[in-house]
């Protein structure tokens, strides 16, 4: 994963910079993002029936996301990577968030209130405010890493579009919007776990994988 403050990069981190650094967080860090992600796709595209699931179960997936990703924010801090930090920290955010948001809904601890219609539209208000929120902190993200190698900004590309999607079905109800949605999850998933395969490949010896040229140098 290239990420670091040295400049515009296409490669990964190699195996010989992570050893004298203190190993590559990414390897830690991609690999976190992926449960929550595919959870969420999962609920998106109806395949997970929320109706009849546990309260607690996406929330637990999503937290254990987060927790790790703050992990690996603190080992990229740590190791002089604040790009990385500030990436994984702000994913470890979103997911911490979010599962604090679906926990807070189920069991009312926002005051929303009890009667079917009004809880309706207080609940659209919180999650719509929440994902639009989150939208504008990935779109900024996605501008001001640009330097990155194009795998990372198309992924960050696609994190947006998925927000911008669920934004659509929170406000207007629509299945269609929720199922695009699970659909660009699992794209923006198969983009990062394509990253740590490369990070993982180099750390075991293997050579980089395509990336791509960064849009801005």
């Amino acid at each position: 994963m290239s990420v670091s403050d040295a400049g515009p990069r296409t490669g990964n981190v190699t195996r010989e910079a992570s050893a004298t650094t203190g190993g590559n967080p990414a390897l830690l860090g991609l690999p976190a993002l992926l449960p929550g992600s595919l959870t969420l796709g999962l609920w998106l595209i109806g395949y997970l029936d929320t109706a009849t699931l546990p309260g607690g179960m996406v929330p637990a997936i999503t937290s254990s996301s987060g927790l790790f990703l703050l992990v690996a924010c603190i080992w990229a801090a740590r190791v002089g990577q604040g790009a990385a930090a500030a990436i994984f920290g702000t994913f470890a955010a979103f997911w911490l968030s979010f599962a604090f948001l679906l926990l807070g809904v189920i069991n009312g601890w926002f005051g929303i209130a009890t009667e079917p219609s009004l809880r309706a539209v207080q609940v659209r208000e919180v999650e719509s405010t929440f994902v639009l929120s989150w939208l504008i902190v990935f779109a900024t993200l996605t501008v001001a890493t640009l330097r990155l190698a194009l795998a990372f900004t198309a992924a960050f590309a696609v994190v947006c579009t998925t927000l911008a999607l669920v934004l659509g079905f929170v406000v207007n109800g629509n299945p269609l919007f929720a199922t695009l949605g699970g659909i660009t999850t699992f794209v923006f998933c198969a983009i990062y776990a394509y990253i740590f395969v490369d990070a993982m490949t180099q750390e075991l010896g293997g050579g980089s994988m395509p990336m791509g040229a960064p849009i801005q140098r």
